[in-house]
């Protein structure tokens, strides 16, 4: 049977619900949204897969579910969980109502939701974690470990696929595992990404996207909202904080947020830069490409921000057209030009309009670019490598060796790498070379915690 055969048999056999229709969701993960109805009621439902075959998980797809249906166990509002396909493999909940971002809401409203939502995070941190952990949600080896065990799960699978220089990363992870996280044996019950959620006029729905949950340091839950915040704006991440520490939370402990801060950035880079190397051919190349980049410069001005580093910005070359410039555009035009009824190839086809874009604009100023890459690098090497997979892989050999000693240097360097690859993603103004800067920190010491 296809997948939409599966689903269909499925809902009727253990929910005793007519499947009127499937819709395959328009993104980059398996999902499908299925309207139903059962003893005359509608009944809407979501199907949420796996991510594509180039693509791992960091914790298993079961663990998503469970962690999801012991926390609407335990009171926490997420969409109810009716149970896993074994076929697909995928797991099956109610659809929720609302919406994720703060349209249409007044910042009175907007700041409602988001005391509603850190009072939320004070509840799920203030459970019990023994029924999670009997029910198989994972959990580090000592309280001290807390901090550490989700990044470590990001860099054990990244490790596992990785098959090409990457210099940033090793920098990054080098400087963390050199400045460890104090969590004060701190352990929750954690979302980690969090700030994903539904609010209907007003009024928080649901907690969603549990993917990377497990049991760790509750300051993570603080921290990874600061990404998102650049595009849904959730407000002042000390007014936020104080709305926590009054719903009954953790005490805030600045310091340890900071890091965790600088480790999330990374997750993106971690979880699809080998997919983005060698792709699969249902792979949604720009959105990740464009995530990736937009969070590796989050992870240098967080680094740098920690440091007291002051980051300028490199001069973005001229365009060259080359003798492709008018394939190009007629190729971007072509893909502008094409309209299609159904949601999921229309999706298929954004992600190739986004993609002739960014090899356009890769044709206008990539060989300046990585030009200018090279030059940077003989300061630090004492010679200019002669192709850039040359200087990754002496990079990356300089900053394994470096442990820390030109820390502040390697910041400026990454940060103008990121800028020029950055600005090729599409041309100027456009969202995908567009950066958003997070919200800076308190310039304050770190808090004790209880």
């Amino acid at each position: 049977m296809n997948e939409e055969a599966v689903i269909y048999r499925w809902v009727a056999d253990h929910l005793g619900a007519h499947v009127q229709r499937i819709t395959r969701q328009a993104r980059w993960r398996a999902a499908w949204l299925v309207d139903a109805e059962r003893d005359g009621m509608p009944l809407p439902l979501m199907v949420r897969g796996e991510r594509g075959e180039d693509i791992p998980m960091q914790f298993p797809l079961r663990h998503e579910m469970t962690l999801q249906k012991t926390m609407g166990e335990h009171g926490i509002p997420v969409p109810t969980v009716y149970g896993w396909i074994d076929h697909l493999p995928a797991y099956v909940m109610a659809r929720v109502e609302g919406r994720p971002g703060f349209d249409g809401l007044s910042t009175d409203e907007r700041d409602a939701v988001m005391r509603d939502y850190m009072g939320t995070l004070a509840r799920l941190h203030r459970l019990p974690i023994e029924p999670f952990e009997a029910a198989g949600v994972e959990r580090a080896r000592t309280p001290a470990g807390s901090g550490r065990y989700g990044i470590d799960r990001f860099e054990q699978v990244w490790r596992y696929g990785k098959k090409a220089p990457n210099p940033l990363v090793e920098f990054v992870l080098g400087w963390l595992k050199r400045n460890p996280v104090n969590t004060r044996g701190r352990e929750s019950v954690i979302v980690w990404d969090s700030g994903q959620m539904h609010q209907l006029d007003g009024h928080l729905v649901s907690l969603l996207d549990v993917e990377i949950g497990h049991i760790g340091d509750p300051m993570m839950d603080l921290a990874a909202p600061r990404m998102r915040d650049t595009v849904l704006h959730f407000g002042d991440f000390g007014v936020l904080y104080d709305a926590y520490e009054r719903a009954g939370g953790f005490l805030v402990d600045v310091d340890a947020v900071q890091l965790h801060h600088i480790a999330f950035t990374l997750t993106n880079e971690l979880a699809f830069r080998n997919s983005l190397n060698h792709p699969a051919p249902e792979s949604d190349y720009m959105t990740n490409l464009h995530w990736c980049s937009e969070t590796n410069l989050h992870a240098i001005e967080a680094l740098a921000e920690r440091l007291g580093v002051d980051l300028a910005p490199p001069t973005i070359p001229t365009v060259e057209p080359s003798r492709a410039a008018t394939a190009h555009q007629q190729l971007i035009d072509m893909l502008r030009g094409t309209d299609i009824a159904d949601e999921y190839a229309k999706y298929r086809l954004r992600i190739a309009f986004r993609l002739a874009r960014y090899l356009q604009r890769e044709d206008d100023i990539g060989v300046a670019s990585t030009n200018a890459d090279l030059d940077d690098l003989k300061p630090l090497l004492g010679h200019r490598p002669s192709t850039w997979q040359q200087g990754d892989a002496e990079l990356e050999a300089f900053v394994l060796a470096d442990q820390g000693a030109h820390d502040e240097q390697l910041c400026e360097l990454f940060y103008r790498r990121q800028i020029r690859h950055k600005s090729a993603l599409g041309p100027p103004g456009s969202a995908m070379a567009t950066h958003h800067a997070c919200q800076p920190f308190p310039v304050i010491g770190n808090t004790a915690t209880t």
